[in-house]
């Protein structure tokens, strides 16, 4: 993506069923679930970037022993840091020591049988240490010690805090995490007195009914209670501090999740690919974890998918399709391939079939995939023109003619290259400005000046700034004749609010379009209509809140919208003609139809929650309020 846009978040969680001793005899090291831990968020970074966090459960510690050790960090090598710092305490084991697994249980952090991993990607707010997770909600009773990590954002997050109010809570501040975190604990504690009070009634002691509430303490009843009234994306984990542990995905499946199970380890995370690596299993034993549903690993190993809230209509984030997920997953790189592929027929309709005046290229690096798919879509048809052209010889078909049509090539070029390491520590913003434009740099040589028109797949186009700024600029000094965009996602026309860095509605350049075609008609008088609307929507019950913004979207065709986009993204330095083209949401549904989730395209919110969220961005624009809408 040539703009950046972020997401939050990375989670993995892995479950040792075996005791310690057992991985330390088949494998070698009693570190065996740290290890793993490890692998899995590293295979999942690139959904990290502002920090990471560990946390682990040793079992069956006796009282004044430590048994939860967690660790978090913001540096900007998080990963690094983290588990070098963890590793600092077996620096001065010795070789027997780290041979004895109970010496190493009694003395050293970290050697637990649960462990939960997260990395940080914010769409908000600032970078410290405090907001990385995992967070813990602390208690004397080892079962109401709460562990939470997750990827998600909450809609209604000051419902939620106004209902803890009203249980008598006094948050300590007012977060997403922090408030699904005491809303979960609260169930908890009220479930474990339950259990204290019935068993108590029965007669047992104190101590017996700590050993009664572990087993019988009711995770999904917990989580049954806690989710009710959730509106948003998520995937989130916790652990309780005797060793019940549980993750818990969304009613509309918005947020991704796996895992995987056998006898001698329960493995979850936000990737498919991370867990086949990690484990070295095939793509068929990885589950997807169901909508409205939690994975429950009991302290006894008991394991199950349990039902939590009632399953809405699959709603799964196409942009974890388009962008987020590595593509080293098999259906995420065959859906890239395919969104490239559909894109073949306009683009050869753009170009006017002219494959010999025509490059085709990708701005990197994660359009690689659907790169591929254009190519392959371009091919087919030039093998369908080839194939026609021979026809039409008929009798006149010799060498020459046959070897003049064989030799017609879809001409693919490295074009753009992306300079990491360009970094500028200039202070003034217009030299600052400068520099960045130099992000990307260009191969030169292979394009003929005012003959050759270029073609670049992006997977997504955002806010355009990036194009402006750094894109076209570069390309242009190639002086090709004419520069087209292409990007392999529909335009972004609504905010999002389930975990994607996108909810301030004036920055995409899809709503900067319709603005700039409303003012030119002189239809401003619309965009008040529209506001009007968006503020009587807010005093509607939430079930009944309808997206306003739509209407305005529809007053406009597509190609409408992307011959203005065109016109935005265009640098008046520039002398060649830009034109961008769209995937349709049609085409989406084709290449990705199990990730439907297309709420950024249409503004069909799967929540009420996101329909809210629509109309306030809005009303914040037409107040000139820079500020999220949720």
């Amino acid at each position: 993506m040539s703009d950046q846009i972020k997401h939050e978040c990375g989670l993995a969680l892995v479950r040792l069923l075996k005791p310690l001793d057992f991985y330390l005899d088949k494998y070698g090291t009693a570190l065996y679930g740290l290890n793993k831990l490890q692998l899995l968020m590293q295979k999942q970074r690139n959904r990290g970037q502002d920090g990471a966090g560990v946390a682990t459960i040793k079992f069956d510690m006796p009282p004044g022993s430590r048994y939860i050790s967690r660790k978090r960090t913001n540096s900007a090598n998080y990963l690094k840091d983290l588990f070098e710092g963890i590793h600092t305490h077996f620096q001065d084991v010795s070789e027997d020591q780290m041979q004895d697994v109970e010496w190493l249980k009694n003395n050293k952090p970290y050697v637990g049988e649960l462990l939960l991993g997260h990395l940080r990607y914010g769409t908000h707010g600032v970078n410290t240490i405090e907001t990385v997770h995992p967070f813990l909600r602390a208690n004397n009773w080892i079962t109401r010690n709460l562990v939470l990590a997750g990827n998600f954002n909450m809609t209604n997050i000051d419902e939620l805090f106004q209902e803890l109010i009203s249980y008598g809570q006094h948050p300590k501040e007012k977060s997403d995490t922090v408030t699904v975190m005491e809303k979960i604990g609260h169930f908890l504690d009220d479930e474990v007195q339950r259990l204290f009070n019935w068993f108590k009634a029965e007669g047992y002691s104190n101590i017996e009914i700590n050993e009664k509430i572990m087993h019988h303490l009711d995770v999904q009843r917990i989580l049954q209670r806690s989710c009710r009234k959730f509106d948003g994306g998520y995937i989130m984990a916790g652990l309780l501090g005797h060793g019940d542990a549980f993750v818990l995905r969304d009613p509309a499946g918005i947020r991704p999740a796996f895992y995987y199970h056998d006898d001698e380890i329960v493995v979850v995370a936000s990737e498919r690919p991370a867990i086949q690596t990690c484990i070295n299993v095939k793509y068929n034993q990885v589950k997807e974890l169901k909508r409205g549903h939690a994975i429950i690993i009991k302290k006894d190993g008991r394991v199950s998918e349990s039902s939590c809230k009632d399953p809405i209509e699959r709603k799964a984030c196409s942009f974890e399709r388009i962008y987020f997920s590595r593509g080293t997953d098999r259906d995420i790189y065959l859906e890239r391939k395919k969104l490239g592929e559909l894109l073949a027929p306009k683009i050869l309709e753009s170009v006017d079939y002219d494959f010999e005046n025509t490059v085709f290229s990708f701005i990197p690096n994660t359009a690689e995939v659907a790169f591929y798919g254009m190519i392959k879509g371009l091919e087919d048809e030039l093998n369908k023109i080839k194939q026609k052209q021979i026809l039409e010889l008929g009798d006149s078909l010799d060498k020459e003619a046959l070897t003049t049509i064989l030799n017609q090539k879809v001409r693919v070029e490295k074009l753009a290259v992306k300079d990491e390491k360009l970094r500028t520590f200039i202070a003034d913003d217009s030299s600052r400005g400068e520099m960045m434009r130099h992000v990307y740099d260009v191969t030169y040589g292979i394009v003929r000046n005012d003959i050759d028109t270029l073609v670049l797949i992006d997977d997504s186009i955002v806010r355009g700034t990036t194009l402006r700024e750094s894109v076209l600029t570069n390309l242009s000094r190639l002086s090709p004749k004419k520069i087209i965009i292409v990007s392999s996602a529909p335009q972004i026309r609504y905010p999002d609010c389930y975990g994607i860095d996108m909810s301030k509605m004036k920055s995409f350049v899809a709503f900067q379009a319709l603005v700039s075609l409303l003012q030119d008609e002189n239809k401003e008088d619309l965009l008040e209509k529209a506001y009007y609307q968006c503020l009587q929507e807010e005093t509607k019950p939430i079930d009944e809140m309808k997206n306003a913004v739509q209407a305005l979207y529809d007053l406009y065709d597509y190609e409408t919208i992307s011959e203005r986009i065109s016109k935005i993204v265009r640098p008046e330095s520039i002398k060649q003609d830009v034109e961008v083209i769209y995937q349709t949401v049609e085409n989406l549904h084709i290449a990705c139809p199990n990730n439907n989730g297309d709420w950024y395209f249409t503004g069909d919110y799967p929540t009420p929650g996101g329909v809210r969220v629509v109309n306030r961005a809005f009303i914040n624009f037409m107040e000139n309020k820079d500020v999220r809408a949720y």
